[in-house]
């Protein structure tokens, strides 16, 4: 049956309508977009010179700090690290899933039936990531060969290939993260109120004893630690860094702030303690959306939270800190962190 003349003139008409109402209602869209502020959007970001920026989400981010902490503890290079956060984004886009293929869990998807151990040991994420780093080491020549096969060595994946669209953010990250790239990581989270009932306590021996005081929200990836007091904060931060790096000094100090010898670390392959303070404050900043970590400072150098999407990496002197923050950031010897 052929369609009448009017019939095809309405149905022209109906879609130059359609059309038009297309374009005014992306035109409203992007008006609000224009007009409403964006919110801190969650995300870490590393920008290098020479090979622009790439992003993980906050909680990716967390993660990526994690491999970076415990190969500093075992000495690793940040060969190493860029290895396990390509493997583990291909694995479980580097979220601790406690499901996959077949039996495969966790971080790096490891099975049980394989031997890498039970599913509670591998859904903790420390755990995996030194099972991870255990068969790695004994790859030989792992650190000359292609990402691709540095971690299908490890991982014996029916995908071999697919490790390799990972490499770029890996490398970025691990950079950042070994404190070879300083500056360069920074994430925007949303603020974190504390509880003003405690104001003026940080300084006490709360935080300083490592235990997290009754009351205090529990810390997660999935989000900072909102309404804690300020000592309760610093004892999560404080926890964080001895889960992460094993062994480390740390001490809340004043104005109530933690003051982290980043110099106590394995010296790795490159000993300069201006490198492990910026691999400590990099830490710091790509694990505040668990921790509720506030401001970093190293190095001369300070990340304010509370920036939300303009925070970045700032000479102290910009940051319009309060007179004891900015003292024990600007005054601090090579090799200290501040986190607050």
């Amino acid at each position: 049956m052929r369609t009448s003349r009017r019939a095809r003139g309405c149905a022209g008409g109906a879609v130059l309508v359609l059309a038009a109402l297309a374009v005014a209602i992306t035109g409203v869209v992007l008006a609000l977009n224009a007009l409403v502020p964006r919110s801190a959007s969650g995300t870490c970001l590393v920008a290098l010179p020479d090979a622009g920026s790439v992003r993980l989400d906050a909680d990716q981010a967390d993660n990526a700090a994690l491999f970076a902490a415990v190969a500093a503890h075992r000495e690793l290079p940040a060969r190493a690290v860029t290895i396990a956060i390509a493997t583990a984004l291909q694995e479980s886009k580097m979220r601790n899933i406690d499901y996959g293929d077949r039996d495969s869990v966790g971080l790096f998807q490891q099975r049980p039936s394989q031997g890498w151990g039970t599913v509670a040991q591998i859904m903790d994420p420390v755990y995996s990531t030194n099972a991870f780093y255990d068969v790695l080491v004994t790859v030989q020549g792992w650190e000359g060969q292609e990402i691709t096969d540095a971690a299908q060595r490890v991982q014996r994946s029916a995908f071999p290939n697919a490790y390799a669209q990972h490499e770029s953010r890996g490398r970025a990250f691990a950079s950042a993260l070994s404190g070879y790239s300083t500056g360069a990581l920074t994430c925007h989270l949303d603020p974190v109120s504390d509880d003003a009932s405690a104001a003026g306590g940080g300084a006490s021996g709360g935080a300083a004893s490592g235990a997290v005081p009754a009351g205090a929200a529990a810390a997660s990836s999935a989000g900072p630690i909102a309404g804690a007091t300020p000592p309760a904060r610093l004892a999560v931060i404080q926890q964080r860094l001895d889960r992460d790096f094993v062994q480390i000094g740390a001490a809340v100090v004043p104005p109530g702030v933690l003051q982290v010898d980043a110099a106590s670390l394995p010296a790795g392959l490159d000993p300069e303690p201006q490198r492990r303070a910026w691999a400590v404050a990099q830490w710091a900043v790509a694990t505040a959306s668990a921790t509720g970590a506030r401001v970093v400072g190293a190095d001369g150098q300070v990340w304010v939270r509370d920036d939300g999407d303009d925070a970045a990496w700032l000479p102290v002197e910009r940051a319009g800190l309060p007179a004891g923050l900015h003292d024990a950031i600007a005054g601090a010897a090579p090799g200290i962190v501040i986190i607050g």
